[in-house]
């Protein structure tokens, strides 16, 4: 059966696999066309985070590696730099993580300055923000490939959170989601509901009920981030349980 058949198998949950990481990775680098560079510099625009703090673990300085991190992403874009993942390859921040390796080794020089890519910056990196998010997280003594994950999974939440939020706000809820998304990851007690509730012109057991349902749309949207960074169904399981540990 042909690779895009194999896409396509019945069941729901391997319908998300018809557009994922790998295929958008694969569509950039068959075809020069807009739709997928927009949708690989959407990826890249998701997962900078991750690659800018490995840059710096490192030892390259904040300047560097917002250079590096730049030029890294652009020689994603071209296509060409990189050949195409096969189906084998396993996890996207396995593959991404070893790409970086390849770049930094072999394509230093050309990556300084942003002189890829015309000396655009093809993505907006918030160097502020990364740099006290690093302060925040050191001192880590976790491995490399422990850090990375990490890293890799608070992008993974906040690609859900943002996802999330949007699918709130096109059904017209945006204020219930802006009042209750502090629960998102909080085990408030019942009884705590009961100021939100007054405001909300709510019972608590309906916020409650709102909350509860929040959190298990929200673990239904992170699965299904996951789902994108995997090559087959059965190994977004493996991925869940060591990103998140369920």
């Amino acid at each position: 059966m042909a690779p895009e058949q194999n896409d396509r198998a019945s069941s729901p949950e391997a319908a998300h696999f018809v557009t994922t990481h790998w295929s958008v990775v694969r569509a950039a680098g068959a075809e020069d066309s807009p739709a997928a560079r927009a949708a690989l510099e959407t990826l890249c625009r998701a997962y900078w985070y991750p690659i800018y703090a490995e840059i710096r673990r490192r030892g390259f300085g904040p300047d560097d590696a917002q250079d590096l991190t730049q030029g890294f992403f652009a020689s994603l874009l071209e296509s060409h730099s990189f050949s195409r993942p096969s189906r084998d390859c396993g996890r996207f921040r396995s593959w991404l993580l070893g790409a970086l390796g390849h770049f930094l080794a072999h394509e230093l020089e050309r990556a300084r300055a942003a002189k890829r890519g015309g000396g655009q910056t093809l993505i907006p990196l918030d160097e502020v923000m990364a740099e006290e998010r690093l302060q925040q997280e050191a001192p880590l003594t976790a491995s490399p490939e422990e850090l990375f994950a990490q890293r890799w999974a608070y992008a993974l939440l906040d690609q859900a959170f943002q996802h999330l939020e949007k699918e709130y706000a096109q059904a017209g809820k945006a204020a219930l989601f802006a009042a209750l998304k502090e629960f998102l990851a909080d085990d408030s007690d019942y009884g705590s509901y009961g100021p939100l509730a007054e405001k909300l012109r709510m019972t608590p057991g309906a916020v409650a009920t709102a909350v509860c349902r929040l959190r298990e749309r929200f673990r239904v949207v992170i699965r299904q981030e996951v789902m994108q960074t995997v090559t087959a169904p059965g190994d977004a399981e493996r991925e869940l349980r060591e990103l998140f540990g369920y």
